[in-house]
């Protein structure tokens, strides 16, 4: 019978991250926190669950996402469940949700998170403003049932959800804040045959001219569907914040910056809208 310590040497996976992920998989085979790992290193474990702990480091060494073999990802402070019709949320993207969080906004704020995904940015936004009204949307079916499933699993029922591409299926609405993470990847970009985008949605990675397809498509139409002083806020590649910055001002919004992420890149972009909706 092989003892804990056992098991997550015989992982011998590189890394510290590596490692991490390994101590998730067998905490989750044994049912039991991270802390029961270093508590009883020389623990036995059982068959049953060292079988399933094999079996996950085995499709994770073929590439498969912890995020999927575990059925969920921490996101904000948030255990949102991920499946193969969403992506992976990633921490990048909490400087969107942090930025939207510091913006000047009514206490009672319209927000709208367009391609929702697994509802990360919209639940992590309604965990932190109960009183702001908001909505998300996703063309995507398979998608908003993640979604709602995570709403009421996190226990935000308020939080709409609505069926559509990017604006469609909200009418005339007008926010006071509209964000997106929307595809913004190059179709040949070589990241989408490495690491854990080779089993990620395409449809929510890969954009049209470039990656920049959606993000343009997103700032033509916020016009209308925002409240005067509101902003639009939307992440994009590492390469892109210049663009980015570029189409919003030639698009008439104000006050257009960029911030970057964890590793230095421009990665979140917004502007204010000045005019009306």
């Amino acid at each position: 019978m092989a003892r804990v310590a056992e098991l997550l040497a015989e992982a011998a996976l590189d890394g510290d991250e590596a490692r991490r992920e390994a101590e998730l998989l067998l905490c989750r085979a044994l049912d039991k926190p991270r802390s029961y790992l270093f508590a009883w290193p020389e623990a036995e474990v059982d068959e049953l669950p060292a079988s399933i702990y094999r079996s996950w480091v085995g499709e994770r060494r073929r590439g498969v996402p912890v995020a999927h073999l575990l059925g969920e990802r921490e996101f904000w402070s948030l255990t949102l469940a991920v499946t193969g019709a969403t992506l992976i949320p990633r921490p990048d993207t909490e400087i969107l949700v942090e930025w939207a969080l510091e913006l000047p906004l009514p206490d009672d704020a319209k927000v709208v998170d367009l391609g929702t995904g697994s509802g990360a940015i919209a639940l992590a936004l309604a965990s932190e403003r109960p009183d702001w009204r908001v909505t998300a949307t996703d063309s995507s079916p398979e998608a908003l049932l993640v979604a709602r499933a995570n709403g009421a699993r996190c226990g935000l029922d308020g939080v709409r959800f609505a069926e559509g591409s990017w604006f469609d299926g909200l009418g005339d609405e007008t926010f006071d804040l509209v964000l997106s993470n929307p595809p913004y990847v190059a179709a040949g970009d070589r990241c989408l045959v490495t690491g854990d985008l080779r089993f990620e949605p395409r449809t929510a990675l890969v954009a049209d001219d470039n990656g920049y397809a959606d993000l343009a498509a997103i700032i033509a139409a916020a016009p209308q569907h925002l409240q005067a002083n509101g902003y639009l806020l939307l992440e994009h590649g590492n390469g892109q914040g210049a663009g980015v910055r570029a189409r919003l001002e030639a698009a008439g919004f104000a006050a257009v910056s960029t911030r970057r992420d964890l590793a230095g890149h421009e990665r979140v972009s917004a502007g204010r809208w000045s005019g009306g909706g």
